[in-house]
């Protein structure tokens, strides 16, 4: 069986005896100095100046969205544009919230959003914000987006869960807009079993960050900060602004056990992007060798893809049935590519936003693609196995 994932990490001894040895010696377990650790590293990793973690990728992505509510930047009954082929989590905070949502469409060679696509959809609804999702290691123009974003005053957010580590002209996707989201969950290129984080370069919004994360509350902050929010809020006794409420929160923290995981395991991330890299382009060859029955997959300007599965977009249900037997058969796990189209899942439809049966990409991809693991503890025969399946 070639399952989606087949460890819980990369170098899964190494790893597990190193966090058996912490827990043994760990004073403390929840958030703490791991966690900060874990933020100061992956920032770096990334090359952005602040990076918060959460629970889940899914926490961050809500975490983002309430921040952003909690500054004023976003608010109630703004229209923030989303890739149609995505996961439910992008959207529901922003249901939660109280914003409109507007889907747009993908290309079908590469599965994301392009500029053209978001031109066309901000003439049909103008946006205020656009929460952008890298799927699967790939992008489409998104220098273009980005720029098309800033002229016309569109706040741009990243969903980067599945692109660590892929680049486009020099510069590492989850890097173009105001903010970026991660998911850390054990399938994920990093795994710290659960987890995820937000980075940014704006000051602000990280701190709101941190008081989003931890009830509203200020203790995640540095001393001068929590003065000013104090002297601003008029709380002046010491007792009560440890349990002092100043904005809208949650708890989505993180522990000990997953900073500690996640700071282990930055080190191997250029060896697994790599990796992952590598098995991308061999199961390219599926692709290219049969342009009659497969969709084409256009990544040729990219730096890196750091794929996260190798998604196959059929061009007929017949050729989508046999080809998914076909893997099942042969002990091959398969999904849905992501969570498929959006529009497409009953939640959506049941809020009934309107006729979107425009989007034809999105239903494609949505019934004629599945997709199968690609991870850097792949070997080269089960690599050789799937690519030969398909001779």
């Amino acid at each position: 069986m070639i399952k989606l994932i087949k460890n819980t990490f990369y170098r899964e001894e190494d790893t597990k005896s190193k966090l058996i040895e912490f827990i043994r010696g760990a004073k403390i377990l929840s958030m703490n100095k791991e966690v900060l650790k874990f933020e100061h590293d992956f920032a770096a990793y990334q090359g952005r100046q602040y990076c918060t973690m959460f629970n889940s990728g899914s926490s961050a992505n809500l975490a983002l969205m309430q921040a952003l509510v909690n500054l004023g930047r976003l608010k109630r009954n703004d229209t923030v544009g989303f890739s149609s082929l995505t996961w439910v989590t992008n959207v529901t905070p922003m249901l939660q919230l109280g914003l409109n949502i507007y889907p747009l469409e993908v290309e079908l060679n590469n599965l994301n959003v392009s500029q053209r696509y978001l031109a066309q959809g901000h003439t049909q609804q103008p946006l205020q914000a656009l929460f952008l999702t890298n799927l699967l290691g790939f992008c489409a123009d998104i220098d273009a987006i980005a720029k098309y974003c800033q002229a016309n005053n569109i706040m741009l957010l990243e969903d980067n869960c599945e692109s660590l580590g892929s680049a486009i002209a020099g510069k590492k996707l989850g890097n173009f807009g105001l903010a970026s989201t991660y998911s850390f969950y054990v399938a994920h290129h990093l795994s710290t079993i659960e987890g995820g984080a937000v980075c940014t370069d704006d000051a602000e919004l990280d701190e709101m960050l941190r008081m989003v994360r931890a009830h509203g509350w200020d203790r995640n902050l540095s001393a001068d900060r929590q003065q000013v929010i104090r002297q601003t809020n008029r709380v002046a006794d010491s007792f009560y602004a440890q349990y002092t409420f100043y904005t809208l929160g949650y708890n989505l923290r993180p522990t000990e056990i997953n900073g500690f995981l996640g700071h282990t395991q930055i080190p191997y991330l250029p060896e697994m992007v790599a990796r992952r890299q590598a098995n991308f382009k061999r199961f390219m060859t599926i692709v290219e060798n049969h342009p009659d029955q497969f969709e084409a997959l256009k990544f040729d300007h990219m730096d890196v893809v750091s794929n996260f599965a190798m998604p196959i977009v059929c061009k007929t249900k017949e050729i989508f049935d046999q080809s998914t037997k076909l893997l099942m058969e042969n002990g091959v796990e398969i999904r849905p590519i992501v969570g498929g189209s959006m529009i497409e899942q009953p939640f959506f439809q049941n809020l009934q936003l309107g006729d979107f049966s425009s989007l034809h990409n999105a239903h494609h991809i949505h019934a004629h693609g599945f997709y199968f693991g690609n991870h850097a503890d792949l070997t080269d025969e089960e690599v050789n196995f799937v690519v030969n399946l398909f001779k």
